[in-house]
């Protein structure tokens, strides 16, 4: 029998709101195998990563290309953010070129392998809100989400750029990080706000999907905030022999925190939309059930 099933956990949710949705999201993570949707919405943006980043830098190699002091600015600014990568850049920004031939193939396999992340994180949506799998998108629509995914994120990406551009030249030290910070959670929320809303075949509202990207978003830009410096760290700790180990086992971390935070916010919408729905009562119907089973086994007897 499960732990959200059992007496006492039943009786807390019964008397906390909060403890009802608490305990229904991690309900829901378990019944819907989000773990592992989790994993592989990881490995696919492994996968995706280094291909946009080859043609981001390509393209900024393009366009900046004789303008050192903007190209240091951009790359403190939004490509710091990118764990590893982004303070490799930070150390050599002369390594912004741009490349034609490179730029074809980073493009050819970011929009692969970033289309496949995200038909992925439709699957991943929909087993969220129990969507039957006859009535899930066929493929076609789900491409066609996928691309328009792609649009929505690399706008904020350009926003982001833009913004850690405008707010390095303002020249405010101290207050810069706090602005690019919170620039970012607020693209962020906006960004994860849509995907939650239009990548999944469930009939979802604006409503329905704030609560949990407005606490995905803020998670966002925390871990990406604090393990760029915790994994940059360790990679410049790390010998030449161990620091591609490092490299591939870092970025992989990240990756994997943001896909269990995507998803589990995702559980928090489906939970609360679930204990909203009328009639439904904080004992889980596994629980219930058992009672009756008990009661119907006692009046026999």
């Amino acid at each position: 029998m499960p732990w959200t099933t059992s007496d006492r956990v039943t009786r807390l949710r019964a008397r906390n709101h909060k403890i009802d949705v608490a305990v229904e999201m991690l309900d829901g993570w378990r019944r819907h195998l989000s773990g592992r949707n989790a994993s592989l919405l990881a490995f696919w943006g492994f996968l995706s990563i280094f291909p946009l980043l080859l043609a981001a830098t390509t393209i900024l190699g393009f366009v900046l290309e004789g303008n050192p002091d903007l190209q240091r600015r951009i790359v403190d600014g939004a490509l710091a953010e990118v764990p590893v990568l982004g303070q490799q850049l930070q150390d050599d920004p002369a390594s912004l070129d741009g490349n034609i031939w490179v730029l074809i193939f980073g493009l050819l396999g970011a929009l692969w392998s970033s289309t496949r992340a995200l038909v992925g994180l439709q699957g991943a949506l929909d087993d969220v809100w129990e969507v039957d799998v006859n009535d899930r998108d066929g493929l076609p629509v789900l491409r066609g989400k996928a691309l328009a995914g792609l649009a929505v994120i690399g706008a904020s990406l350009v926003a982001t750029t833009a913004i850690s551009g405008v707010v390095n030249a303002a020249g405010l030290p101290g207050i810069s990080r706090i602005l690019l910070v919170a620039a970012t959670a607020a693209i962020q929320i906006l960004v994860i706000a849509s995907m939650y809303r239009f990548l999944t075949s469930m009939p979802t509202t604006w409503p329905m999907v704030w609560p949990g990207a407005i606490v995905a978003g803020i998670l966002f830009a925390v871990i990406q905030h604090f393990s760029t410096g915790i994994v940059g760290r360790i990679t410049a700790n790390a010998s030449d022999t161990y620091g591609q180990f490092a490299l591939v086992l870092g970025i992989v971390t990240w990756l994997s925190l943001l896909a269990i935070t995507a998803l589990m916010c995702a559980e928090l919408n489906a939970a609360i939309v679930r204990l909203a729905s009328p009639g439904r009562s904080p004992r889980p119907a596994q629980s219930a059930s058992r009672v009756e089973m008990e009661e119907a086994d006692s009046s026999v007897r």
